[in-house]
């Protein structure tokens, strides 16, 4: 069995859980989700906690989404508390971004402006040259951030390009530093 099923979740104050036909309704301060879990996933509450769980007589090939749906529901209940953010940061001269409503459009020295948009329930937010990608589902802000950095991947010898913020760039040496060596 999965270690992260066999603890129960706890819900915070100011999140709401129901179930409604297949779905799963997570709503709180930040925002509102709705998942769905495999067949094989029995999901029960207990006294404020959630408890999850395979079917009775279910085959042993369906543990490991014991594991995936304990992890989905954990992020769900987080993401409608606190949210996730994503930050970027553009290295470059010349290269920058600006919001067009809820869209980016992002200069990366292209003959013409990359437009990035928003999918729903999340939003961008620039300061500088650090991009702010936040939202309530975990899923939909990291694949929005990992969008934008595949626009301007950042490049080994100068370090042009979009990188996550904290991101270690391994640089390599050019040609005049290979060639004095």
């Amino acid at each position: 069995m999965s270690r992260l099923a066999k603890k129960s979740i706890k819900i915070p104050e100011g999140v709401f859980v129901s179930r409604a036909g297949d779905f799963w309704l997570f709503k709180g301060p930040k925002g509102e989700l709705k998942k769905r879990f495999p067949d094989c996933v029995d999901i029960k509450e207990e006294g404020g906690e959630f408890k999850i769980s395979l079917k009775e007589n279910s085959p042993k090939e369906f543990y490991p989404a014991l594991g995936t749906a304990a992890s989905i529901f954990k992020s769900a209940v987080w993401g409608a508390k606190d949210g996730y953010e994503k930050k970027l940061e553009i290295e470059g001269i010349g290269y920058k971004a600006q919001l067009d409503g809820k869209d980016l459009s992002l200069f990366l020295g292209f003959t013409h402006p990359v437009k990035i948009f928003a999918p729903e329930g999340v939003t961008f937010k620039i300061e500088k040259n650090t991009i702010m990608v936040s939202g309530a589902d975990k899923e939909k802000v990291g694949e929005a951030a990992a969008n934008i950095r595949a626009q301007k991947r950042p490049e080994p010898y100068k370090g042009k390009g979009i990188h996550y913020a904290g991101e270690v760039i391994r640089r390599k040496a050019g040609k005049k530093a290979v060639a004095a060596a």
